[in-house]
Parts: structure tokens; sequence; C-alpha cells
């Protein structure tokens, strides 16, 4: 079955060049991408995204650490969309503990936990479909994915906006 997941390069697999080692590992799935951009992360956005787990003990510094305040504070947000995307990517991520992951995962092969405990495990990826929809439209407007994944409908807007000179 087609499904969608939310892919992210975290800060430290940016800062440590390995946007294109983690994409020709997620090359192996055959999967398409739908979207992608680069994001310097607001806290909002990372609270937003963490909210599930805002009441365990480390929230405060998986904040800074997807913020970027521990690395380069940019993230590459990509979704990756095709038959069994979620099961796909997770099995290429690896488990969430650097540790405990496969070595040949990405997080087995460049994960590490700092001396505070913070898991620099390189990548995220969706755990489900609904987090992958709740994360995309997140990360995503409609207009920025190649693909009609979720119901939308174009609304007048007026906002201020950054142009070229």
């Amino acid at each position: 079955m087609a499904e969608q997941t939310l892919v992210l390069i975290k800060p430290d697999g940016l800062s440590k060049s390995l946007t294109g080692n983690v994409l020709a590992r997620l090359s192996e799935t055959k999967l398409e991408i739908a979207a992608a951009r680069i994001v310097q992360v607001s806290k909002e956005l990372a609270e937003q995204h963490y909210a599930l787990l805002k009441d365990k003990p480390f929230f405060t510094d998986l904040i800074k650490y997807i913020m970027g305040d521990y690395h380069k504070k940019k993230v590459m947000a990509l979704v990756y969309w095709g038959d069994d995307a979620l099961a796909k990517v997770r099995k290429i991520c690896g488990a969430t503990n650097p540790e405990e992951a496969d070595p040949v995962s990405i997080r087995g092969a460049y994960g590490r936990i700092t001396t505070k405990g913070v898991y620099e495990n390189v990548i995220h990826a969706s755990t489900n479909i609904e987090e992958a929809e709740r994360e995309i439209k997140l990360w995503f407007s409609p207009d920025e994915i190649i693909m009609e994944l979720y119901p939308s409908k174009k609304v007048m807007v007026s906002v201020e906006k950054r142009v070229w000179v």
C-alpha cells in the first residue's frame, strides 16, 4: 500500500556532512521523494513536532538538539512516498537508541549518545500513518509537496512576504 513518511536529517547529520550518505541509504528503499527543504527549526515547530514527548525528562535537550543548539542550526526535511514507506524507512534508520541500532542502519553507523545522554541519532522517521500525517502537515504546506497527499483547499490570504530585490 502506498503511504508517506516524514524524514528529518537532523542537525548532527548535517554538521557531520552525512546528508549524501543518508540520502544514498534512503534511495535503497526505491521510494519517491515528494518534498524536500532545509529548515531552521523554531522553538514552536520543535515543540509541536515533539509534543508527544513533552512530559519526558529529556524534552528540553531534545528541543535544543533539533533546533541546532548543539550543531548547525538547520534540518533537512523530506517526504518519502511509496509502497510500505513507513516500514522501509524505519528499517533503514534503525533503533532510536544508536547503541541498540543495527550497525548497518543509519543510526547504528552514524549515531551516538552524548555524555549528557542526548541521542544524536542523525535521522527522524515517522512512527505510523497518523504521526506521518501530523508531522508532514507541520513541516510542509500543500504547495511544497509535488503530489496531493492529503485533502487541501485554496484560500485567499494576505501576508507580508520577503521577495527578491
